[in-house]
């Protein structure tokens, strides 16, 4: 049975068969490479009988292994995330977590090429899968402190050298209307409204509310280890001073963090009551930064074309979402 997770679509069921998993090599995560399946029909968890198997044993043909699949309806993690995955056929694998974007059935492939692809019939399963793989970037971006910027595609991956030769994802999202400018961006609207994204470094106040970073160990150097379950929800600072000077411990200014604060509901519970060092933490409560135009210094401007579009609706959509993410953007016809 598969184990579900605070993601609510996510479940976990390990590929204990697969050699990668016996491998237990673990990274690091720096980034995340999204790919997608070019096996139409194929859904996310289907991929486990398929590949929980040994390439040792001559069960299976093919030396791969990622930590996640997804479909319109279902995420399925296959792979701890820290664990090295064989999924980008380069040194992506030591950096990045992986993941799977399935294809609907009813087209086929020629090589690279979608073949019978129908856009209109398909929009529906393509936004929910996309909707399913925005949430689960932001997922990982909160638990590893990653941003939108650290996502790439498979293809972008090759690009940069750092993976095999594939077209995925940019095969298939232009077909929608969207490309990994567009999901990078859809992924940083949706941080923003989790307060993971963007933030200002401020002081932290009594009454922050703060999350403890993914490469925070103890509380404070030379102090207790830090429990993944406390991880797992966000604290409300409660003191920060004691006897009216800060706390120092480890060589280390602290603040107490005392109730828990529901990461979803965002209801308070008794907390750990415990000092931290100030920066092993993110601060939630701290305001998105505000871009600034570089308006009358006379400095060179460089402008970045954010997409371009057959059809003007999609431009449209595009553009108000640029705008609503703080974006001085603007449509321009050749």
């Amino acid at each position: 049975m598969g184990v579900t997770t605070n993601l609510k679509q996510l479940t976990r069921r390990y590929m204990k068969n697969n050699d990668c998993y016996k491998a237990g090599r673990k990274i690091k995560p720096k980034g995340i490479m999204v790919h997608s399946t070019a096996t139409p029909g194929v859904m996310a968890a289907s991929w486990f009988s398929r590949w929980n198997r040994s390439y040792k044993k001559g069960e299976i043909n093919r030396q791969v292994c990622i930590h996640a699949f997804l479909d319109d309806k279902e995420v399925w993690q296959y792979l701890p995330w820290d664990h090295r995955g064989w999924h980008a056929g380069g040194a992506a694998n030591n950096t990045h977590i992986g993941f799977e974007i399935c294809e609907p059935a009813g087209f086929s492939y020629s090589g690279a090429t979608m073949v019978g692809y129908d856009v209109q019939k398909h929009e529906e399963y393509f936004r929910k899968a996309w909707k399913n793989a925005v949430e689960l970037c932001v997922m990982l971006c909160l638990k590893y402190d990653l941003t939108e910027k650290d996502i790439i595609g498979h293809s972008e991956g090759h690009q940069k050298g750092i993976a095999s030769n594939h077209a995925d994802v940019g095969h298939w999202l232009p077909k929608h209307g969207e490309s990994m400018d567009t999901f990078r961006l859809a992924v940083k609207e949706a941080l923003q409204k989790e307060g993971g994204d963007n933030l200002q470094p401020v002081a932290i106040k009594v009454g922050d509310v703060v999350k403890i970073k993914e490469s925070t160990s103890r509380y404070y150097p030379g102090g207790p280890r830090i429990p993944n379950w406390v991880k797992d929800t966000y604290h409300k600072v409660t003191q920060i001073k004691s006897g009216g000077n800060l706390v120092i411990r480890g060589g280390k200014s602290c603040v107490l963090l005392g109730k828990k604060v529901d990461k979803n509901s965002k209801e308070e519970s008794k907390g750990i009551m415990t000092w931290a060092d100030i920066d092993g933490l993110t601060n939630l409560s701290a305001r998105p930064k505000e871009d600034k135009a570089s308006k009358g210094s006379g400095k060179k401007l460089y402008r970045v074309q954010a997409g371009a579009f057959s059809k003007k609706e999609n431009a449209d959509k595009l553009l108000k979402r640029l705008k609503s993410a703080g974006f001085d953007a603007y449509i321009r016809r050749d």
